[in-house]
């Protein structure tokens, strides 16, 4: 069976691939609490393309399943072992400055343009395009195939909780969410809120900190914080060091004084969390000034833990947790949230992206007695564990033959500090869609895939699954 052409397999269904790709863009599926009823957890936009997928498969002649209203997959094969691909039909919200309608998908000069075509509508289909070419085919297999959809792996990836609440896990699988060659280590993620409760004021302070606000999500970095002071004692020279200070920082900035108080405020640049050194934090910028002031109570607690311990070191060096593997790099701290408030205290809101052998249980513990010397405590901690598959694994064996042969490049190893569903399998890994020296548009506007490079991935899917499950 080894003189298959995969890719000739695919190009023959190369209409249909796209005709059902489009159908499954044009659901905006973005996540909607506010239209959220039993029957659609997510919103009815983010149900109508999980039903999408699940009728596909229906449609051509599958084994089909639907759990919580949340996932479901599509099988095939018989065997005790199974085996899956993971992917995802809900996409982040649209954003501002798109060329076209971006449910509305545009093919043009090879490109096509939609919200979620990348990141993961694109590569599910692909997936599943796979395992229709294996059932089309006749082809013997030994093992169960599930391509496993789930609808909401954009805002915390419950989707897969609950579907392996009832559902078995595979024996060997692969996720279409990242990029190629082999994702075989994600870094452990966690979630840490530091907190300062309301303390007295203790004697003389330049002015009095009010509320200090930057940053939505942990997994991002704040591009903009505000601060409001009252009670300043010489606002002239204030606004002069807060020029100066945007000034040697190269950020922008606005300094406005109304008769009770002063607001400062500061343009950073956003970034993801996994690599916090690739944007400008507004909040730890506004935090940093002012603690170049004497302040008194819990606005000293925070901003001085903030000046001296946050600020300007996204490896936590200074807290004493900097970490280092050679199977997935550096510990990373992003500081996603910032919240001050006069009357209740404050939070920093922290998202560290841990290597696979570090402990992040002992190194929340490790920097506990910096947090207690400035009178703060842990308000909130959410851990999901690292992923890692060795090399010598069967299914990294089996992922390296097919994409070395398909492609003719190498199938190197790859780490990151994201996360995919590959961290909720036992065994696991991120493989594709995205090809080496191609542009990542994922969750940017005028998101876009080639359409021949999904073809392309669909074609190394086929015979990976056909191999894994033979």
């Amino acid at each position: 069976m080894s003189e298959i052409n995969w890719q000739e397999e695919v190009e023959k269904r190369r209409e249909d691939f796209l005709r059902d790709l489009e159908g499954l863009l044009r659901i905006p599926s973005v996540r909607d609490d506010s239209a959220k009823t039993a029957d659609a957890p997510f919103g009815p936009d983010v149900k109508r393309a999980l039903d999408y997928m699940i009728d596909l498969g229906e449609k051509d002649g599958f084994t089909t399943k639907e759990v919580g209203n949340v996932a479901g997959h599509i099988e095939y094969g018989e065997g005790k072992d199974l085996v899956g691909v993971l992917g995802h039909v809900d996409v982040v919200p649209v954003g501002d400055g798109w060329s076209n309608d971006p449910f509305d998908p545009v093919l043009k000069d090879g490109k096509l343009f939609a919200r979620g075509v990348a990141d993961d509508k694109g590569p599910t289909v692909a997936g599943y395009y796979a395992l229709k070419i294996l059932k089309e085919l006749g082809l013997p297999i030994s093992k169960r195939i599930r391509v496993i959809v789930g609808s909401d792996e954009e805002s915390g990836m419950s989707c897969v909780e609950r579907y392996f609440e009832t559902e078995e896990q595979p024996t060997m699988a692969f996720v279409p969410d990242a990029e190629f060659p082999i994702i075989h280590a994600e870094k452990g993620i966690s979630e840490l809120d530091v907190s300062f409760k309301k303390s007295e004021n203790d004697g003389y302070e330049a002015f009095k900190l009010e509320s200090l606000e930057s940053g939505a999500r942990y997994n991002m970095v704040p591009d903009h914080a505000k601060a409001v002071l009252s009670e300043v004692q010489d606002n002239d020279g204030l606004k002069q060091e807060f020029e100066n200070f945007l000034k040697s920082h190269d950020v922008t900035g606005d300094f406005s004084v109304t008769e009770k108080n002063v607001t400062l405020s500061i343009v950073g640049k956003s970034a993801h969390a996994m690599e916090p050194n690739n944007g400008v934090n507004a909040g730890l910028l506004l935090v940093a000034f002012l603690g170049k002031f004497e302040l008194t109570g819990t606005a000293r607690d925070f901003v001085t833990f903030g000046r001296d311990y946050l600020f300007n070191d996204s490896r936590a060096t200074k807290l004493g947790i900097n970490y280092e593997d050679k199977e997935s790099g550096e510990l990373t701290m992003n500081v996603g949230i910032l919240r001050y408030d006069a009357k209740e205290g404050g939070t920093f809101g922290l998202n560290f992206r841990y290597p696979v052998t570090a402990d992040m249980d002992k190194l929340k513990n490790k920097m506990e007695t910096v947090v207690l010397e400035y009178n703060g405590e842990y308000t909130h901690y959410d851990d999901s564990k690292p992923l890692f598959v060795p090399e010598d694994h069967p299914l990294i064996q089996t992922l390296q033959q097919v994409y070395t042969e398909q492609t003719g490049e190498e199938a190197t190893l790859l780490a990151i500090g994201g996360g995919t569903y590959a961290r909720h399998l036992e065994t696991g890994v991120a493989f594709g869609a995205l090809f080496p020296g191609r542009e990542d548009t994922m969750h940017q506007k005028d998101e876009f895939s080639y359409f021949d490079d999904l073809l392309k991935a669909t074609a190394i899917y086929a015979e990976a699954l056909y191999k894994l499950a033979k």
